[in-house]
């Protein structure tokens, strides 16, 4: 299910530096959303065309609303943050796979997400959903100062594990650099454990050596500049193992595909 609406912003506010939230009423798309889809969020300005996708934070089914946090890099998350409450944004949604099938096998019961920079939001859904049905949860978030945004929120839900850029808080490094100070995937809990991620490329790639070389399963979101969202322009793609039913090549589409994929379907 997904369609246009007018969503109703019922608050904004910054979270860190470049980062901000934003609160839809969006009843339809709470209900429906999945840890790890989006959505698309439309300009009110006709000279820009293009939606910017956002990663569903979070939502609560009760009030009918949805949670954007995103950073300010262009013209229409700026736009989309300035918004005052009671106005509208147009968006589409929910789009995409989400992390649902990483919710089976109940004989892997340690679950860790893993979210560097903005790739954190999408994690806080998936712990939550993680964390209800019984499992263990630990949350390895990088940062790249002590403006730890969202960290309360998963606090709530997992275990936290730290890592900075610039050393201020927790490990000093990257996220791989964390697991192994933290020792999460030492002794068998490697062999009890399933893996989600979102976050730059290159931390992605690394997740994926680590879980080719654990023998982990791993499931990670991509973060890729769209253009419709919808499948179709094929300006979101990624090489695959497999040959691509619409395109015939060794591509996957991100928007519709993905943009959550199993590791071991990837060439990264």
């Amino acid at each position: 299910m997904n369609r246009y609406q007018n969503a109703v912003i019922v608050s904004t506010k910054k979270l860190a530096e470049g980062i901000f939230q934003t609160v839809l009423s969006a009843e339809e798309i709470a209900k429906a959303s999945l840890p790890g889809q989006f959505v698309c969020v439309y300009s009110d300005d006709g000279a820009h065309l293009l939606p910017r996708p956002i990663s569903i934070c979070d939502t609560d089914v009760a009030e009918g609303t949805i949670r954007l946090v995103y950073r300010v890099v262009g013209f229409g998350t700026d736009e989309l943050s300035k918004k005052p409450a009671g106005a509208t944004a147009k968006i589409l949604g929910p789009i995409g796979t989400g992390y649902e099938s990483v919710k089976e096998g109940e004989e892997k019961p340690l679950r860790i997400v893993i979210g560097g920079g903005i790739g954190i939001p999408p994690m806080l859904l998936l712990a939550k959903e993680w964390s209800k049905a019984g499992y263990e949860v630990h949350a390895v978030l990088g940062y790249r100062n002590n403006e730890l945004f969202l960290l309360e929120d998963l606090s709530k839900y997992a275990k936290c594990h730290i890592a900075t850029d610039d050393g201020s808080v927790g490990t000093h490094g990257t996220v791989i650099d964390a697991i192994a100070a933290e020792g999460l995937l030492d002794g068998d809990a490697a062999s009890r454990a399933v893996l989600a991620a979102c976050g730059p490329m290159p931390m992605l790639r690394g997740i994926a050596k680590l879980a080719e070389e654990k023998d982990i399963p791993a499931y990670i979101s991509l973060e890729e500049r769209m253009a419709c969202g919808v499948g179709a322009c094929l300006g979101c793609i990624v090489k695959s193992r497999e040959v691509d039913a619409h395109s015939h090549v060794k591509n996957k589409r991100i928007c519709t595909e993905g943009p959550v994929f199993a590791v071991k379907d990837l060439c990264l």
